[in-house]
């Protein structure tokens, strides 16, 4: 009977593992411009990709950055309004403790690596709708959010489904675009995506 416990408690220690992390074949990293594997801890640029056809709102503009929406705190992620602009690097984090490179469909955390006049973390966490667009921003503050990369070798985009994150939790996933407000470029779910390529900073 204690044999039989102790198989069954390793066969359930075995499955729990699988469940928790998945396996890097079913998730191929992501790759740079260079063809290389993106890395946690190391900084990029996330460059609008304008050999695809994202629609001309989202690939005519430059690099993700830093945007001052309403003239005061906090800073919202947005996109530079000049092309060729390469914007601000940034930095991401697996949400899997002991991963090293940045994989397909799997959750990862991302700030700016940037000072700013705001006394606040630069990390990107998803703000609710806005009541006139109904679309949700993508804002910087301490609570961060999960995002993850979704395409393959011909294209990438950037989507909020953090399903890594929590497993049975029924979410409203979405693709990160751009909405234009105001003369600016802010980044916001429920809309056509941005498609995009990461240069190593």
């Amino acid at each position: 009977m204690l044999r039989l416990i102790a198989t069954l408690s390793f066969l359930w220690l075995v499955m729990a593992i699988a469940v928790a992390q998945p396996s890097n074949e079913a998730n191929p990293p992501v790759l740079d411009t260079a063809g290389q594997a993106l890395e946690s801890g190391v900084e990029y640029y996330i460059l609008p990709d304008t050999n695809q056809t994202g629609g001309s709102d989202n690939v005519n503009g430059g690099g993700l950055t830093l945007v001052n929406r309403n003239g005061s705190c906090p800073l919202y992620v947005g996109q530079e309004n000049l092309v060729g602009s390469a914007g601000l690097p940034v930095i991401f984090t697996p949400f899997f403790a002991g991963e090293t490179i940045i994989r397909r469909s799997r959750d990862f955390s991302v700030y700016f690596s940037a000072s700013t006049i705001c006394v606040q973390s630069t990390a990107w966490k998803l703000e609710g709708s806005d009541p006139e667009t109904e679309r949700r921003l993508i804002v910087t503050g301490a609570d961060q959010s999960y995002f993850r990369v979704e395409g393959d070798g011909n294209g990438y985009e950037l989507r909020w489904c953090p399903n890594d994150v929590c497993p049975l939790c029924r979410i409203n996933c979405g693709y990160v675009g751009v909405l234009i407000e105001n003369g600016k470029r802010l980044l916001a779910l429920d809309g056509p995506a941005l498609p995009v390529v990461f240069r190593k900073a």
